[in-house]
């Protein structure tokens, strides 16, 4: 009989620190003033983050060389159209459904995901965040607790 090995789910552990930021920006405008305030270099991906065939998140990244982190800003909701058959007055309408990244944390814009060999963020990179005008408000988020992980390892 042959030996049969599973791999646990929680093998492939990723390090990284996550960053919550409210803000009602773009996308890329919330890009372009994190690039001019921390002096970094966030591109738009060719391909958007796909949780599903319908559902997709954009995403921009920036390899810092220098202190060896990733960085990774992704929205954490994407607004669907669809197109349901309804009775009455409005069923010709389109109907907008709002999907979230991490559904724990409705309320958050966007993430700025950090990857490096330890989970300490420098409070300095919160504080250039935190200078940008339209920023309402940016804080570290638990890692360890969160409930939807998985969907921020890509």
């Amino acid at each position: 009989m042959a030996t049969v090995h599973k791999i646990s789910g929680d093998f492939y552990e990723d390090s990284f620190a996550l960053i919550a930021l409210h803000s009602s920006m773009e996308d890329h405008a919330l890009a372009y003033a994190i690039n001019l305030t921390l002096n970094s270099n966030f591109k738009r991906t060719k391909e958007d983050l796909d949780v599903s065939q319908s559902i997709s998140f954009p995403i921009f990244e920036w390899k810092d060389i220098v202190n060896d982190r990733d960085y990774t800003l992704i929205a954490n909701s994407s607004i669907k159209e669809e197109k349901k058959e309804q009775d009455g007055l409005f069923q010709f309408e389109t109907s907008f459904t709002k999907y979230h990244l991490i559904p724990e944390y409705k309320e958050v814009d966007y993430l700025l995901k950090i990857e490096q060999d330890e989970n300490v963020v420098e409070e300095n990179i919160i504080e250039s965040i935190l200078s940008i005008p339209r920023i309402v408000t940016a804080y570290v988020l638990d890692t360890e607790q969160l409930k939807s992980k998985k969907n921020l390892i890509f």
